[in-house]
């Protein structure tokens, strides 16, 4: 059956500001575009647009989404302005948790209270005796008390992993927060086994899609293979929700821990919906946590420099790995010195089947590391959300003379290099109207200045393609998804309003009024 969609303004985004009358859709793809009147009698169905606007189908290149499923389950502690604040989120939390389990909150972030002081240990053992295990927002340091860190067989005496660290008070002793590869002991405490646990982790899934839809988006590229117990845990909650329950396309990025477990067992996908992704790696963490690897010490740690998840032999043998499958590599690397590392594998083994490697973040950078990516087949995923909610307190962590290379959007972009945008959620708002407006005004919505580093914005086009074709050159999928033309997948974002017409923050009262995915209208709001 031939679909008619007409009615509205329809951005091929192919070039900027072209629009086409109508587009004729046959199962999941577009077959032609043109006027109304040429395409009119050709179609079984018409889908009158009464004015909305549409765009080729929003794709969140970087996420987790099982864990934004959780988020919107959990305590929420993202508005906490102080310590004190935050414990008080807690107690409240710890009331109608059940004493048989956790108490896990998401999204703390020190850099917003006035005294960036972080709650202790002890603070949270006189609200619980039982587990609290409260995420910071970076998802790179957590927050426990004594029972959540003794479930991990953290104890007064333990010594920090390789690629973390356990943090200590002024005295030496435990304070409960843990750092990167030192989380996983806790983590890994967390009971993930039987169907009950599979369920939970569907009910997220399907929380997580269905928030997803609500704001455009039909796709996204995550990583969740890893965290939650036996690959096979989070792989079947995808098949029993994708392509079943909803029509959505996703990328599923596999951690390095159980990429080849996943190779060797010939893990099933689903393909359109279920595709398989890029070995994840860390190389890094993150400068909220002053754990991002950098070639010069923190300006306000002279004796920091960060850390390096791998060292440069296990990287190696990382890449290699992904190589003997064919495969390309995910590797978040957001302080130079982490790019560096990365790079420097990545030019001894460059890919050479036409697919691309993918650099996460790149957040810190510098001339000479950027003219080496040009050299190399890669993307570049990036978070423009992070520049509002990075900045002021960044500029501390790294110094004035760094900053020409933070965060450097519109240089990338200008050098010709392939970028894709995404959230990295739950550390940031899903919605890609936040994330476009972050990259066309580098400030949060209001605020009364120009933008931090005002040199790096981009335009909306630039930057809602990065959402459409850009997502698309992650996967090596340009010729067939991020535009609206004959031989493309059916997968449109249709809003109430243009997104070019008026100001920024008038963009973001935008609203998706119906989602479409591969010729599926898989959300509709007027149905709600």
């Amino acid at each position: 059956m031939k679909q008619l969609w007409y009615g509205g303004k329809i951005y091929t985004m192919e070039k900027e500001n072209e629009t086409v009358e109508a587009v004729l859709v046959e199962d999941d793809k577009i077959i032609a575009v043109g006027t109304l009147h040429e395409l009119s009698a050709q179609a079984d169905e018409k889908v009158n647009l009464q004015g909305a606007v549409m765009y080729p189908g929003f794709v969140d290149s970087h996420l987790h989404m099982i864990f934004q499923g959780e988020k919107l389950t959990r305590l929420d502690l993202t508005k906490a302005a102080s310590a004190e604040e935050m414990l008080e989120m807690v107690k409240e939390a710890a009331k109608t948790t059940p004493s048989d389990q956790w108490l896990f909150g998401e999204g703390w972030n020190e850099n917003n209270f006035a005294d960036q002081r972080i709650p202790t240990k002890e603070e949270l053992d006189a609200i619980r005796k039982e587990p609290i295990l409260l995420t910071r927002v970076c998802h790179h340091v957590i927050l426990g008390n004594t029972a959540a860190l003794e479930a991990g067989r953290i104890f007064e005496n333990s010594e920090s992993p390789a690629g973390g660290e356990i943090g200590r008070n002024a005295e030496g002793r435990l304070n409960g927060l843990l750092y990167d590869l030192a989380m996983n002991a806790v983590t890994d405490a967390i009971p993930k086994e039987g169907e009950a646990y599979i369920e939970s982790l569907t009910d997220s899934l399907n929380l997580a899609i269905d928030d997803m839809l609500s704001y455009g988006l039909t796709g996204g590229h995550t990583e969740d293979m890893y965290y939650f117990g036996k690959f096979t845990n989070p792989l079947t909650a995808y098949h029993r929700v994708v392509g079943k329950k909803h029509h959505f396309r996703v990328t599923l990025l596999r951690h390095n821990a159980v990429f080849e477990e996943m190779m060797e067992a010939k893990a099933k996908f689903d393909e359109p919906f279920i595709e398989p992704g890029a070995m994840k790696i860390f190389a890094d963490g993150a400068l909220g946590g002053s754990t991002a690897a950098l070639s010069k010490p923190y300006s306000d740690q002279p004796d920091n420099r960060g850390l390096f998840i791998q060292t440069d032999e296990e990287l190696e043998e990382l890449v290699k790995l992904a190589r003997k499958y064919d495969e390309p590599v995910a590797i978040h690397m957001i302080g130079d010195a982490g790019v560096e590392q990365a790079l420097n594998v990545l030019e001894k083994y460059p890919l050479t089947n036409g697919k691309r490697d993918r650099l996460i973040h790149c957040c810190v950078l510098c001339e000479d590391l950027v003219e080496r990516m040009e050299k190399l087949p890669v993307v570049l995923d990036i978070q423009p959300a992070f520049v509002p909610s990075d900045f002021p307190w960044v500029i501390n962590r790294l110094g004035e003379d760094r900053l020409d290379w933070a965060y450097p959007w519109k240089k990338l972009i200008d050098r010709g290099l392939m970028c894709a945008a995404g959230t990295d959620a739950p550390i940031e708002d899903i919605n890609p109207l936040t994330s476009i407006y972050a990259a066309v005004e580098r400030k949060k919505p209001y605020a009364d200045h120009d933008g931090y580093i005002p040199e790096e914005k981009l335009s909306r086009f630039q930057a809602i393609q990065l959402y459409t074709i850009g997502s698309a050159k992650a996967i090596c999928k340009e010729h067939e998804r991020g535009y609206i033309k004959p031989g493309y997948v059916a997968d449109f974002s249709i809003f109430d309003r243009d997104l070019f017409d008026g100001t920024s923050e008038d963009m973001l009262t935008a609203k998706a009024v119906k989602t479409v995915v591969a010729g599926r209208i898989v959300f509709d709001r007027s149905k709600l």
